[in-house]
């Protein structure tokens, strides 16, 4: 007979609800904390989620929503600067053949979506809340809150980001380093003739690229040398993506019309993080940014870390008493994901270099195959 089993969440992005949603599936009892307020619902400009992405919102049951909310396309255009259509490239269909390559969303509408969910689940939520330590015995985890609360789980999941402030109570010193690259974003109306993203390499930027999210909107992004930020006045934002933006022709035109307000202009550096040897301490495990980092050169930031939420709840539940939560089952887990994560941030990681570096004759194209390819076996 089993016995009941309670989970503390920390963070409720993607891989944070995920998990939640997949163990109160299985009638864990699940706490989850965010730190923000607002549970980040209006943040961020557009996503691109790719097959792999698209195959854990099914099993989360919000695939169609999700596919309502966003565009779905099947291949992506390299073009020259000034627009001109030199290939299109069929994508792989990384989730299977019964869900698209890839779709563009608004990345709040997804957020709203996940919280939907997360509600839905019956999961405890407690928003403006942060852990400030963490008690560990051979029985779980005792923690207590920013609210003056203390409880006791038999696991921790930490799904709190890049700058997981988790990570580094439990021990693990891997911090986020600068891959030298920055991006540019904003989302904009879409344009008649976006149908699916296209990328320029070359001009004054690194890449200038833009993706649908919708039926009348995209996310349009260039990427540059990084910056001081502290150097760049938050109100000239705008200036600043509108004067490498407007070197662009085909669709940039029309797009970068749109680039007025400094409000709606997100700058934020490219970094890499991969946490080598294990994701856990004892009953507490790291999922998603807080474990791995890559530049969004591959897009699969988000997708990786669904699949860790996925792949975790899995083995979890796939036992009957906490009491089998042990180091051998939680490293299981890592070096199930590690296997197909490094990869990614490792390519995420060249393809990058090779353009901070110059290379004419990098095999990006067939980089990128391998590991999509390796992408559409289950994780």
């Amino acid at each position: 007979m089993s016995t009941p089993r309670t989970v503390l969440v920390i963070g409720g992005g993607a891989a944070g609800s995920a998990a939640t949603i997949l163990l109160r599936r299985a009638g864990i009892t699940v706490d989850l904390i965010e730190a923000k307020d607002d549970w980040n619902a209006t943040a961020g400009s557009g996503i691109t989620l790719q097959g792999n992405a698209l195959r854990v919102l099914r099993e989360l049951g919000v695939w169609e929503q999700v596919e309502k909310s966003g565009f779905g396309f099947g291949s992506v255009g390299i073009t020259t600067p000034d627009g001109t259509v030199l290939h299109v490239a069929e994508d792989l269909r990384t989730g299977g053949d019964d869900l698209p390559a890839t779709v563009g969303m608004q990345r709040p509408q997804l957020q709203s979506i996940l919280i939907e969910a997360v509600r839905a689940s019956g999961a405890r939520v407690r928003l403006g809340v942060r852990a400030t330590s963490f008690e560990q015995n051979q029985h779980g985890v005792t923690v207590a809150f920013t609210d003056g609360t203390e409880a006791h789980y038999d696991l921790v999941i930490a799904a709190d980001g890049l700058g997981s402030a988790t990570r580094a109570a439990i021990g693990i010193t891997d911090k986020p380093e600068p891959t030298g690259m920055a991006i540019w974003r904003i989302a904009a109306p879409r344009p008649a003739g976006v149908t699916r993203t296209d990328l320029a390499y070359g001009g004054p930027a690194y890449i200038a690229g833009y993706c649908p999210t919708s039926a009348g909107t995209l996310y349009a992004y260039v990427v540059e040398a990084n910056r001081d930020r502290g150097s760049i006045p938050v109100e000239t934002y705008a200036d600043e993506m509108r004067s490498l933006a407007r070197h662009y022709g085909g669709q940039w035109p029309e797009i970068t019309a749109h680039i007025t307000d400094p409000a709606q202009v997100n700058y934020t550096w490219f970094d890499r993080l991969l946490v080598e040897g294990s994701w856990h301490r004892g009953r507490v495990v790291l999922v998603g940014d807080a474990a791995h980092c890559c530049p969004p050169t591959l897009a699969q930031g988000a997708a990786l870390s669904l699949e860790d939420a996925w792949v975790l709840a899995q083995m979890l539940t796939a036992t009957e008493d906490a009491g089998d939560w042990d180091d051998a089952l939680l490293q299981a887990y890592y070096e199930r994901r590690i296997a197909r994560v490094r990869p990614v941030v490792e390519a995420s990681v060249q393809i990058g270099q090779w353009q901070l570096d110059g290379v004419r004759d990098a095999d990006l194209p067939g980089l990128m195959g391998r590991t999509m390819t390796m992408l559409r076996e289950l994780p």
